[in-house]
């Protein structure tokens, strides 16, 4: 695993904007950056990033079957109350489902270490599946990188054959973000297209706009009803929201399922280690309390969590009121602590790799039950963020 400098392809905000990636750059600051990328051998993606992946979603599953029948950990991960029956006859019923985001800690040298699973709302789609798949094809076609170079990237296809696999041709689903966050379209945009290419219909509609009839199911903008959503909105705001009402009356199937709301949740990565303690993949990590009150686990785990310690919130986006201590002191914190009031769970810390001074994480994509591809994102920052930047990999030939 190396950090490469190629240098930006010429005209790159032209392309950029010309293939709808509006957002590569925000707020003055690039967020899409090709001017170094990663490179990876092939036996490290298969053997280090691809198989446990795939081997960490099914881990992921038996712990979803685990956790929507204990209600300890369903009070644990915060999940309504109301709506634990809807949860756990999602999973009990066998409602499938379409992708996810692994997000890694990896070197080069040792196993990948699972930091949390995106899983129900996982964005940065487009930049993996698409952009970055015509940045390698314009670098062969140049000539900086061999015609023999790759890339794990078979997202489009896999998602494609999933929602061919789900649904039978001529079937209506719709998409739904909020329109003005223009990272959420373009990952609705990017699925909806696969859908098309499964000879699906796919429609957009905005989230306010989702309507009720008088029966109880949802609308679009046009007052169709809406047999099939996918919804770029997580299932621990939904389970909250007012619509929250009409879900058991709503005849709607959810892409995700309502299952996924346990195994989007970091409550995840305890349960996780409760159930696959010492996985080299896993860090071990606990629900606040049981930190406090310390138990055979904990002390199992001290030396690992001496060297430092990751509190996060079981609800949260984009690295929000996640802190880094060290014994007593802060290592680092983030600035947006907006999820502070959720319950909270501590994972052993694992230092990043660090290439000229940027800290990448790994996104391993899962479309169904297998790891399909991935994306890389960095920052200077131990805490990935909204601006932190997209980076471009190869497989060396």
């Amino acid at each position: 695993m190396k950090r490469i400098h190629l240098g930006a392809r010429p005209g790159l905000a032209q392309k950029a904007e010309a293939a709808g990636f509006t957002f590569h750059a925000m707020y003055g600051e690039p967020y899409w950056d090709e001017d170094t990328v990663y490179e990876f051998t092939l036996s490290q993606v298969e053997d280090d990033i691809e198989d446990p992946a795939t081997e960490l979603h099914q881990m992921c599953r038996d712990a979803a079957a685990h956790i929507v029948t204990s209600e300890e950990l369903m009070e644990r991960l915060a999940i309504p109350r109301a709506h634990w029956d809807l949860v756990a006859a999602s999973w009990t019923s066998g409602q499938p489902e379409l992708y996810g985001r692994f997000d890694l800690i990896y070197d080069g040298t040792g196993p990948a270490k699972m930091i949390e699973y995106n899983a129900d709302t996982p964005t940065a789609l487009f930049e993996s599946a698409s952009f970055q798949w015509t940045w390698l094809e314009d670098m062969i076609a140049s000539g900086d990188l061999s015609p023999d170079s790759d890339q794990f990237n078979g997202i489009f296809e896999a998602l494609t054959a999933r929602f061919a696999e789900l649904y039978t041709p001529g079937t209506h689903i719709h998409f739904s973000a909020f329109e003005e966050l223009v990272e959420d379209y373009a990952t609705v945009e990017a699925l909806a297209y696969a859908a098309r290419a499964a000879d699906l219909g796919a429609h957009f509609v905005n989230l306010p706009q989702i309507g009720v009839t008088p029966s109880g199911q949802f609308t679009d903008a046009e007052s169709r009803v809406i047999g099939h959503l996918f919804k770029l909105y997580p299932w621990e705001d939904l389970l909250r929201d007012d619509f929250a009402a009409h879900l058991a009356t709503a005849q709607c199937r959810f892409i995700e399922p309502a299952w996924k709301a346990v195994v989007s949740n970091k409550g995840l990565l305890p349960v996780l280690w409760r159930l696959f303690e010492g996985h080299p993949n896993l860090l071990p990590s606990f629900f606040a309390d049981e930190i406090e009150t310390g138990s055979d686990a904990v002390s199992r785990a001290q030396d690992a969590l001496d060297r430092g310690i990751v509190t996060k919130p079981v609800f949260g986006r984009e690295g929000a009121s996640v802190t880094i201590r060290r014994g007593a002191e802060v290592i680092e914190a983030s600035t947006d602590q907006g999820y502070a009031m959720h319950p909270m769970i501590v994972q052993a810390y694992a230092e990043m790799p660090i290439f000229e001074g940027f800290r990448p994480v790994i996104g391993a994509w899962i479309v169904g039950q297998t790891c399909v591809g991935m994306g890389l994102r960095e920052d200077r920052s131990r805490i990935t963020q909204n601006l932190s930047r997209f980076k471009p990999h190869y497989i060396r030939a």
